[in-house]
């Protein structure tokens, strides 16, 4: 069982990684790259919707909202663009792991801009 579960995650990591490509893909259409690097962002970001520390429910939104959101991308992104980007993933997968530094720096800045917004409308509503 465990093997399975291992399959699986390394099959969600390569359809991350296809959906990163297809996002870079100039033959995807404007909204399925909008959704695309939105999944690929809460994929690989360190922050999770529900703190993994809580029971049970800390590992549903990686259970359930990632594979989700992957399968609803990719049904977004045209057949041909998948095909060209999962022999990408592949050839990625072969080398080695990739480290992307901006990437990582530009999710984490993006999180870190959502929570000042979310603060900065906390702080502006207890005031009035």
């Amino acid at each position: 069982m465990m093997e399975n579960i291992r399959t699986w995650a390394k099959q969600l990591k390569r359809k991350v990684l296809v959906l990163y490509f297809a996002y870079k893909d100039n033959r995807t259409p404007w909204y399925a790259k909008l959704f695309a690097i939105g999944v690929v962002a809460y994929a690989l970001s360190p922050i999770d919707l529900i703190p993994d520390f809580i029971p049970i429910l800390g590992y549903l939104d990686d259970l359930i909202l990632v594979p989700l959101g992957v399968a609803l991308a990719l049904k977004m992104i045209p057949a041909t663009v998948i095909q060209a980007c999962t022999l990408l993933a592949e050839e990625r997968a072969k080398s080695g792991k990739p480290k992307n530094w901006i990437a990582g720096g530009f999710i984490i800045l993006v999180w870190i801009g959502a929570i000042l917004w979310i603060s900065l409308a906390v702080y502006r509503y207890l005031l009035k």
